[in-house]
């Protein structure tokens, strides 16, 4: 389990303490939060591979954080502990958004095979990284990097380039463009797809000489690196 981050938020500090110390021998990276506020900034700030969340704890409970988690967009899997075990809160627990629920007390063994399952769903469920050279796009996160570096794309622009990154070094017709993006016929379009290409170019390739946006004229756009010779 090396590489994978945990974010466990537990409010009695001697079951904290062992469970991040089973978690660390199982090769797991550990961050404790012991109140709801605590974990929830620290989940806001940082992206962990799995949440584990008490229900009942102080001042801002398990629900709660979850609710607010969700609603700003975070996607870690969540995995609910409490000693609530009646089906009208386990439903409750999953309807805030948690992905699964674990009632104490629990073995040790069981929470292991909670995590690990809600990881591979999560591996499953996360879309590949669509690279061309060094452009790098997350459908999951919607994150765009060139070289690293973050690019912020409005979500036209986004969504173009995301379907010329889906056909590198094919030519993407006006008309594919068109249908993809806008669900329209291409001919009433046009200009407004120069003029996305245009601001897309300049987020994608300013600042660099190897462009990746290249205009097929009469035809569409292609996504790649230049080849040597070709202008």
């Amino acid at each position: 389990m090396g590489g994978v981050r945990v974010l466990l938020i537990e409010d009695d500090r001697k079951a904290a303490r062992l469970l991040a110390k089973g978690l660390q021998e199982e090769g797991f990276t550990v961050d404790v939060a012991f109140t709801g506020e605590e974990g929830e900034e620290r989940a806001t700030v940082t992206d962990y591979d799995v949440i584990v969340l008490d229900w009942l704890l102080p001042g801002k409970d398990g629900l709660a954080v979850c609710r607010t988690l969700r609603a700003a967009g975070r996607s870690a899997p969540i995995l609910m502990l409490t000693a609530r075990d009646s089906v009208a809160d386990r439903v409750s627990g999953l309807r805030t958004g948690a992905d699964d629920y674990l009632t104490k007390p629990f073995a040790f063994a069981e929470l292991l095979a909670r995590i690990a399952a809600l990881l591979r769903r999560a591996r499953e469920a996360r879309p590949a990284v669509l690279r061309v050279a060094d452009l790098a796009l997350d459908p999951a996160t919607r994150r765009v990097t060139r070289g690293g570096t973050p690019i912020t794309l409005t979500p036209t622009q986004y969504a173009i380039l995301e379907v010329l990154m889906r056909s590198p070094g094919e030519v993407v017709s006006r008309t594919r463009l068109a249908e993809h993006v806008w669900d329209q016929a291409s001919d009433i379009l046009d200009n407004l797809i120069d003029v996305h290409i245009s601001h897309l170019r300049k987020g994608v390739d300013r600042g660099t000489a190897a462009p990746l946006i290249h205009t097929v004229r009469g035809i569409g756009y292609r996504l790649a690196p230049l080849e040597r010779g070709e202008a």
